[in-house]
């Protein structure tokens, strides 16, 4: 074997292992130091040579390229309801979960306003949601940060990558939970008519009822496995 095959293998073998380790999309600049490589077009031939391995392999894995050009190691979707009940412990706690979907439904959201309403306990919970690269946060002039949810979320949980469509999947997702509130009785989840961005019921149909209903499964597994406790995991 020679030195440049020798080369592509280390390549495309850590490729794979990044995808793998990561558990989410990786864009270009994330695979290129694993590849080392500053070459967009290197990166892109040894991604096509990692798909084609995965398909001539014919296992329950794929190789993904998405629209925004990420790169996603995941499951073909036909194996899902094999593997579901392996699949469904969730990635918060409920009082995290509460949290973020706090912020997903405000974003952009200042974090003070985030304090104010869930209370002062959820300062963990931005923590921990920004290490897990749920959220981000911008710095504000008046020295507060500006909270919103990143593709990671959007691609976790199923959503569209649209903010103000994604509002919407919540919306749908917790009138089938029949949840109102989601905090204390003060935090009012908003009517479809509420929600900006969408001009007008025209734009909500053409998303489709299937769009909706199959969005969002981890976040409904999430609320629905999780009975109100006392501890902070619940708040």
């Amino acid at each position: 074997m020679s030195d440049a095959t020798t080369k592509l293998e280390r390549q495309i073998c850590g490729l794979e292992a990044a995808l793998y380790s990561a558990g989410r999309p990786l864009t270009l600049d994330e695979i290129k130091p694993v590849l080392r490589t500053k070459s967009d077009k290197v990166s892109n031939s040894i991604i096509m040579k990692l798909r084609v391995r995965y398909l001539k392999r014919g296992g329950a894995l794929e190789i993904v390229v998405l629209n925004d050009g990420r790169v996603s190691m995941q499951l073909i979707e036909r194996y899902d309801n094999l593997v579901k009940q392996y699949n469904n412990k969730p990635l918060l706690k409920l009082g995290p979960l509460k949290t973020l979907s706090y912020i997903a439904f405000h974003q952009p959201v200042d974090q003070r306003q985030v304090i104010i309403d869930r209370g002062s306990h959820v300062y963990a919970h931005i923590r921990m949601m920004e290490n897990m690269g749920l959220i981000t946060r911008q710095r504000t002039e008046d020295r507060s940060y500006l909270i919103s949810t990143t593709p990671f979320y959007s691609d976790y949980f199923g959503f569209s990558h649209n903010p103000e469509r994604s509002k919407l999947q919540l919306k749908q997702i917790f009138r089938d939970l029949k949840i109102h509130k989601l905090e204390n009785g003060n935090i009012e989840i908003p009517s479809v008519d509420n929600i900006e961005g969408l001009e007008d019921l025209d734009d909500i149909e053409s998303m489709g009822g299937e769009y909706l209903t199959h969005s969002g499964n981890r976040l409904t597994q999430g609320f629905s496995q999780y009975s109100s406790t006392a501890d902070n995991g619940s708040q």
